[in-house]
C-alpha cells in the first residue's frame, strides 16, 4: 500500500512584545486576538506573545490591555518580531475577556488541562512552581520541603508512581526508583516557562507511564530568552535559595541569529519539618495510655512482637499485668538528618540550522543536567536519601510544532541513602536481640512485682480441686484500671533494666545505644554505611540508569486531517548490588520498551466539532 502525501497549506508562527508607550514596561496579559477568530493569547512576564495559525497572511491582529487604548496591528510577514506600544486610556469602559492562559486547543481538548503560566509562578504564594501547582483545581500536593509529590483525582498517595513528569519532552524520572523526584532534580524556577498538568489518562502521545497524569514542564528558549537572571529567597526554617540563569545569541556573519546557550545554576537548604507523630499507629493492637507503652508513628525500633505479647485471657493470672509491653524505640530525629540541600546545574546549546529563516528554522539541541542533595522521602518506609547524584543528557533535532528526533541519558547514585526504620532495628539488634530483650523483661517482672500486685489486692486463684481452678477474671480487670499509673512506673523501670546488659546475658550483648552517645554514633554510621544486602547494614546502592529515544512527525492530508505519528524505545539498565532488585551473583538485569502511536484530528462544521482517534 502506497500513501502519497502533500501539504495543502502553510503554517505561519505570529510572534511579538507589547510594552508600556511610557514606561517601556513589559504589558503582561496583554490580550491578542486573530481578529475575526476566536483565536487568541496573552503576553508573559516578558510582554511577549506566540500565536501559531493557518489562516493566509495579511492577518490582522487586535491588542488590548485593561485601561489602555486597543491597537490593531498588521501582520504581512511572520519572520519579524513586531514590538507594540500601548498607550494608557484614562476612560475606563467595559472589559471584555478576549482570551486565556490556556490555549484555545487545550479548551477544546478532552483532556483536562491545569495551566500554570510564568506570570503565576510569579504571583502565586509559594515557595516555587512546583508547590504552586496545588493552587490549581484537581491537583494535592504533599511531602517535604525537599521533595513535593503530586496527585490528582483522589490518588492520595506519598507515592508519585501514577505521575509522568516531563521536562521539555524528557522523562525527569530517577532510573532505579522509577519515579520523578518532585523538582528535586528538576528544572529551576528561573528558566521555567509554563507548566501544564494534564489530569486523568492521558493517551498515547505522552509514552510510557502516563497512567494517570502528566505534568509537563517547558523551559525558556535561549533564542527568545537572553540575559542574565537571579533569584534570592530567604525565609523561615534557616530557608536559602539561590539561583542565576544567563543566556546569549551569537550570530552568523549575515547578522542571522545562529548560535544559543544558557546556563542555569540553583542551590537550596532549609530545615524540614521534623516526623513528630507520637500517636499509635493506625493498626495498633493497644490504647495510647498503655501501661506497657506503645507502637508510635515516628518511633521507630518499637514495634509489636510476639515475645512482648500477654495479653490473653489466661495471662490475667498466669502473667499478671505484663499485657503488652513494646520495646524503646529511636526517634526519626535521632536517625534522619531534616537539614535539606539541593544543588542543580543545566547547561543548553541551541543551534538552527537554516538561520535565514529565524525561529521557523529546525534546531538542534544539547543539553545537560546534574542534580544533588539531600531529603527524605515518603514511601512504605521513609527513607534518607543523602548526597544523591543525577546526571541526564540529551540531544534532540526538532523542528516546533513539525517534528523532532530526541535521544537522552539518565544516570543516577543513590549515594549514601538508608532506610531509616530498619536502622533502628538493627541498632536494637547491636545491643540486645528482642528475644533476649523480652526474656530479661519477664524475668525482671516477675521478681520484682507480682508479690506486689499480690501485696496490694490483686485476685489470687482458688484451687476447689485438683481438675477445676476458680479466677476472679472481672476484679483482676478492674485493679489493673485502679492501678494504671502504678503499672506505668513498674514498666517503666522493667524497660529500663531490660536495656541493660546483665549477667544472664551472652559476653556479647551491649547496653541499649542511647542518642547523642558515641557508642550510638559509631553504631549508626557503622550500620548506614553498609548494604542492607549485607550483615546488619541499611544502606541501598543504585546506579542505575535509563535510555530513551523518542521521534515524532506532524503532517496534514489533502483531506485536511492533522496527523500525528510517533515511536520511542527504552532501555532500563539498573545496578543496586542486590540491595533493590534481584542483580546479584552475575545477574544482569536489561528492560526494554517500545511504543508506536499515531493519532488523526479533523476539525468539522467550521471548527466546532473536532473529531480525533488515538492509537
Amino acid at each position: 500500500m502506497i500513501f502519497f502525501i502533500c501539504q495543502t497549506a502553510g503554517q505561519n508562527i505570529l510572534r511579538g512584545k507589547v510594552i508600556d508607550n511610557e514606561t517601556g514596561d513589559p504589558v503582561i496579559g496583554a490580550n491578542v486576538v486573530m481578529m475575526g477568530t476566536d483565536v487568541g493569547t496573552n503576553t508573559d512576564s516578558e510582554g511577549e506573545y506566540y500565536l501559531k495559525t493557518d489562516l493566509p497572511l495579511p492577518i490582522d491582529l487586535q491588542i488590548s490591555f485593561t485601561g489602555s487604548e486597543s491597537k490593531i496591528i498588521r501582520i504581512v510577514d511572520p519572520s519579524i518580531f513586531v514590538k507594540t506600544k500601548l498607550s494608557q486610556n484614562n476612560q475606563i469602559q467595559e472589559a471584555v475577556v478576549v482570551g486565556e492562559t490556556i490555549p484555545i486547543e487545550h479548551l477544546r481538548s478532552p483532556l483536562v488541562v491545569n495551566r500554570l503560566t510564568r506570570d503565576g509562578m510569579l504571583r502565586t504564594p509559594s515557595l516555587n512552581a512546583h508547590e504552586s501547582l496545588g493552587h490549581l483545581k484537581d491537583i494535592d500536593i504533599m511531602g517535604s520541603l525537599g521533595f513535593r509529590t503530586i496527585n490528582t483525582r483522589g490518588f492520595n498517595s506519598t507515592s508519585p508512581v501514577r505521575s509522568l513528569q516531563i521536562i521539555d519532552g524528557v522523562d525527569n524520572q530517577a532510573p532505579g526508583l522509577n519515579f520523578s523526584l518532585g523538582n528535586f532534580l528538576g528544572s529551576s524556577d528561573l528558566d521555567l516557562l509554563s507548566v501544564d498538568v494534564i489530569v486523568g489518562a492521558s493517551g498515547a502521545y505522552y509514552g510510557p507511564n502516563a497512567f494517570n497524569n502528566v505534568i509537563s514542564m517547558k523551559t525558556k528558549n535561549p533564542f527568545f530568552h537572553t540575559g542574565l537572571s537571579a533569584m534570592l529567597k530567604v525565609g523561615e526554617r534557616n530557608l536559602l535559595e539561590a539561583a542565576l540563569r544567563f543566556a546569549d545569541v551569537m550570530k552568523n556573519k549575515n547578522g542571522h541569529d545562529l548560535f544559543a546557550y544558557k546556563l542555569n545554576l540553583f542551590a537550596f537548604r532549609a530545615d524540614d519539618w521534623k516526623a513528630e507523630n507520637y500517636n499509635p499507629i493506625t493498626a495498633t493492637r493497644v490504647s495510647a495510655s498503655n501501661p506497657g507503652r506503645i507502637d508510635a508513628v515516628n518511633i521507630y525500633g518499637d514495634e509489636y512482637y510476639s515475645s512482648g505479647d500477654f495479653s490473653k485471657k489466661s495471662d490475667l493470672h498466669q502473667n499478671p499485668g505484663l499485657g503488652n509491653f513494646y520495646r524503646i524505640g529511636y526517634k526519626e530525629s535521632d536517625l534522619v538528618d531534616n537539614r535539606v540541600r539541593n544543588y542543580k546545574a543545566n547547561l543548553a546549546i541551541h543551534m538552527r540550522t537554516k538561520p535565514t529563516i529565524g525561529f521557523e528554522s529546525p534546531e538542534i539541541i544539547l543539553s545537560s543536567n546534574f542534580g544533588s542533595g539531600t531529603t527524605v522521602y515518603q514511601g512504605d518506609n521513609r527513607f534518607s536519601l543523602r548526597d544523591i547524584l543525577f546526571f541526564q543528557h540529551r540531544i534532540e533535532f526538532q523542528k516546533k510544532d513539525k517534528y523532532f528526533l530526541r535521544a537522552y541519558y539518565t544516570h543516577e547514585d543513590a549515594g549514601n541513602s538508608y532506610d531509616p526504620y530498619f536502622t533502628a532495628l538493627r541498632l536494637h539488634e547491636a545491643g540486645k536481640s528482642n528475644q533476649d530483650w523480652s526474656t530479661d523483661y519477664r524475668g525482671f517482672w516477675k521478681e520484682n512485682f507480682s508479690a506486689r500486685m499480690k501485696a496490694l489486692g490483686y485476685p489470687m486463684i482458688m484451687v476447689w480441686s485438683p481438675d477445676s481452678i476458680t479466677f476472679d477474671f472481672k476484679a483482676a480487670e478492674e485493679w489493673l484500671v485502679t492501678y494504671h499509673d502504678t503499672l506505668e512506673r513498674w514498666h517503666s523501670l522493667t524497660a529500663e533494666y531490660a536495656n541493660l546488659k546483665n549477667d544472664r546475658n551472652p559476653s556479647w550483648v551491649k547496653d541499649f545505644l542511647k542518642p547523642g552517645t558515641e557508642a550510638f554514633y559509631d553504631a549508626f554510621e557503622d550500620i548506614t554505611s553498609r548494604l542492607n544486602n549485607e550483615l546488619g547494614g541499611t544502606r541501598f546502592f543504585d546506579k542505575s540508569s535509563l535510555f530513551h529515544t523518542h521521534g515524532e512527525y506532524s503532517f496534514t492530508t489533502p483531506s485536511l486531517f492533522d496527523i500525528k505519528i510517533g515511536a520511542n524505545y527504552r532501555l532500563y539498565t539498573p545496578q543496586s548490588r542486590g540491595t533493590i532488585f534481584s542483580d546479584t551473583a552475575g545477574t544482569r538485569i536489561r528492560n526494554s520498551e517500545i511504543g508506536l502511536y499515531a493519532g488523526a484530528q479533523k476539525k468539522l462544521l467550521e471548527n466546532k466539532l473536532i473529531s480525533s482517534f488515538t492509537l
